[in-house]
């Protein structure tokens, strides 16, 4: 069993985030020692998926229906499906900038951000397709 403070230190939360958590029942203790809540090591495991979750964007309450939910939720798939698209654009931009800064760090064009190779990362997806038909 772990107590409160090696939780909040093992998952890099506060414990009172934990014990928000608790209180919106994504997560539950276990019992107590002493004064101090204790938990299951699995509840690690929980705990980085509602960080990557809140991370992504997910509401409290979205991870609660998310971390209950089961094969016939077709409303919370759905939604799930929605943010994974998101998740995609986000990356793609991010993959961009990325790929720019990478450039830039080398580029001796003056100024950097109207180097052609900058710029072409950030062309309207739009423009890009009418290229790449054309």
């Amino acid at each position: 069993m772990l107590d409160i403070a090696e939780v909040a230190e093992k998952s890099g939360l506060a414990p009172s985030a934990l014990r928000f958590y608790e209180k919106r029942g994504l997560i539950a203790s276990d019992g107590r020692n002493g004064l101090r809540r204790t938990y299951r090591p699995e509840i690690l495991d929980r705990l980085a998926l509602i960080t990557c979750a809140r991370g992504a964007g997910f509401t409290i309450a979205e991870i609660a229906k998310f971390l209950v939910a089961t094969p016939g939720d077709t409303e919370l798939r759905a939604r799930m499906a929605e943010k994974a698209k998101q998740l995609d654009d986000d990356i793609a931009r991010l993959i961009r900038m990325r790929n720019s800064l990478r450039h830039a760090s080398t580029c001796r064009h003056e100024p950097l951000v109207e180097c052609p190779g900058f710029k072409r990362e950030f062309e309207a997806p739009a423009r890009k397709s009418q290229a790449a038909a054309g």
